[in-house]
């Protein structure tokens, strides 16, 4: 017989016994894990929680999203801008089918999540039940843990060690699919964040010897470059980073997630590397004769031609998963554990040196890159606006210090070149499984994760058709998100690689778009549009100065390309600058 819910006057004591049902068990685990905002959607496998939920809406607030896909990406934008883990709540069946893009994108960028799906009653497990998946079997390659709970007494101990293994070591998505009769069972609750689990090791001590080799090829480097990714950033490690970066004089460059770990105007910040990086973090790279790779896991954005890298260079690789050492680029000095410990031993033994003739490498390449791709990128003589320049003009305007959250493609990669920042975890964008779609409900997200910071979304008319009905999210919470939306009328990242590799033959790329104008009205947020140079300034001011969400259209170049760029399976040292 289903029981429902009975609402309770106040949270348990986790050393006090408390009998309840599976559901009101859920809700008290995750405010014993500090929650206080998640994503979801409501169905039938998942309603049950969301009845307990219903008495609890003064410590646990709801965000109701316009699709599963959405739940996903906006906890993931409340993650990446907070360091807390984002929480989601998916009903069965196509719930948590469409709950998967985000999961897969969290697992690659390693985004801690623990997404809850509802599940048919246990009995009907393999029935093929009205709205029943295998979410277990279907998440098990894109989460770092999943488990389907079938008893209610289970749900305590699967939530703390969902908590626990998302956020420890290298963070990641963990789901439990808990079943309808486990949410309406009887249990006696007792919450204990005290986790122990004999095969997981998030961490390693760092091994002093590793330590060791590694200052010795620092201390005896003429041309050391440090690599910066996400790591620093997941494991709090800025200043650790500063002070290494300081004490020894080594440029540093930066991968797209990593963006935003060292400010943008620090004296040894040389750029961002990859495919669209800038010129001189990837030539220099094959000049090197020592890399420092600091929580990053050489993607191959950022390798290109893996047999043709870093060829004179030893590396160095700082690294809290053991499985990525040696996966891509083989590591001279392992250093695994957290970068946050491993750093400043490294910092500690290292000599005080400057490289300045070698920093000075770099700014001979800024100057050809400034030159050749900058300038007419951020200051057009054309007629037509340029993406880079209006992405100038908006980071100008909150002087560096907006959260800056891209969808992918075009406006994604221009955003990253030209958005500067002063402050860590300002960035927000998808970078291992590249989804279009990712923006809007990030930015919502990382707006109610940091509520009084400004955060600026930059979309493509491409990606944000994906999950425009997030605007809906949008303005059911308020959220003053500042939307630019960079229409070119085409699908504009695929449609550069068909002009420059298949001869502008554009398959399938025109975008015949909609009214976004018109839209947004439907959506109640303000809007506006711009189409000529002369307009943007008093445009970007209005959309600033207004109170509230905001949709900025502007009409860009339809055939403008990204560059610098290294085109897939060249060298690093081959990037383009045209």
């Amino acid at each position: 017989m289903e029981t429902k819910t009975q609402p309770k006057t106040q949270e348990a004591n986790p050393m006090k016994k408390q009998r309840m049902n599976g559901s009101e068990a859920v809700i008290q685990s995750l405010l014993h894990e500090g929650v206080d905002l998640l994503f979801g959607y409501p169905g039938g496998a998942i309603m049950p929680v969301y009845d307990a939920l219903y008495h609890y809406n003064d410590k646990l607030h709801h965000v109701l999203v316009r699709h599963e896909q959405g739940a996903i990406h906006a906890a993931q934008g409340y993650a990446r801008v907070t360091g807390k883990v984002g929480v989601s709540f998916v009903t069965s069946g196509p719930g948590a089918t469409n709950a998967v893009t985000g999961i897969a994108d969290a697992m690659v960028d390693s985004t801690p999540l623990v997404v809850i799906s509802g599940q048919v009653a246990a009995p009907l497990l393999g029935t093929d039940a009205f709205q029943e998946t295998d979410v277990v079997g279907i998440t098990q390659p894109i989460t770092k843990w999943n488990y389907q709970v079938k008893r209610a007494e289970e749900i305590p101990e699967a939530i703390a060690k969902a908590f626990y293994i998302a956020r420890t070591g290298r963070p990641g998505p963990v789901v439990l699919d808990i079943t309808k009769d486990a949410q309406f069972g009887m249990l006696d609750f007792t919450y204990s964040k005290d986790v122990k689990i004999r095969s997981y090791k998030p961490s390693k001590p760092v091994k002093k010897d590793s330590v060791a080799e590694a200052v010795r090829l620092i201390n005896l480097s003429k041309k050391p470059l440090a690599l910066i990714g996400q790591g620093v950033i997941l494991g709090g490690a800025e200043n650790e980073l500063k002070t290494f970066l300081e004490k020894t004089g080594i440029p540093a460059a930066w991968t797209l997630l990593g963006l935003s770990a060292l400010p943008s105007d620090h004296p040894l910040n040389v750029g961002m590397l990859g495919m669209h990086g800038n010129y001189g973090p990837n030539v220099k790279t094959n000049e090197s004769d020592l890399i420092i790779a600091i929580g990053m896991r050489f993607d191959d954005r950022v390798t290109g031609n893996v047999q043709k890298y870093a060829t004179n260079a030893k590396v160095i690789h700082l690294e809290i998963d053991p499985a990525e050492i040696n996966k891509i680029i083989f590591a001279d000095v392992p250093v695994v554990g957290n970068v946050k410990e491993s750093l400043p031993m490294i910092t500690e033994m290292a000599a005080e040196k400057n490289h300045d003739e070698w920093v000075k490498e770099f700014r001979a390449c800024d100057k050809i890159e400034d030159q050749k791709i900058i300038q007419p990128e951020l200051y057009p003589a054309k007629e037509g606006l340029t993406m880079g320049e209006v992405v100038r003009r908006v980071t100008e305007v909150y002087n560096d210090d907006a959260i800056l959250v891209t969808d992918v493609g075009q406006q994604q990669m221009m955003a990253s070149r030209y958005f500067k920042f002063k402050n860590t975890r300002s960035v927000v964008t998808s970078g291992g499984l590249g989804t279009m779609g990712f923006g809007l409900p990030a930015a919502l997200g990382a707006q109610l994760g940091q509520p009084e910071r400004p955060v600026c979304c930059f979309v493509g008319d491409g990606g944000i058709q994906m999950t425009i009905q997030e605007l809906g999210t949008i303005w059911q919470t308020k959220a003053p998100v500042k939307i630019i939306l960079l229409n070119n009328n085409y699908l504009g990242m695929v449609r550069q690689w068909q002009e420059l590799f298949f001869d502008r033959r554009y398959a399938s790329t025109l975008l015949e778009n909609p009214d976004f104008q018109t839209i947004s009205k439907g959506y109640h947020i303000e809007s506006s549009i711009v189409d000529d140079r002369s307009e943007l300034d008093a445009a970007i001011k209005k959309m600033v100065e207004h109170d509230g969400p905001y949709l900025l259209e502007v009409k860009v170049e339809k055939e403008g390309n990204v560059f610098p760029m290294v085109p897939t399976g060249a060298s690093v040292s081959d990037i383009r600058l045209e």
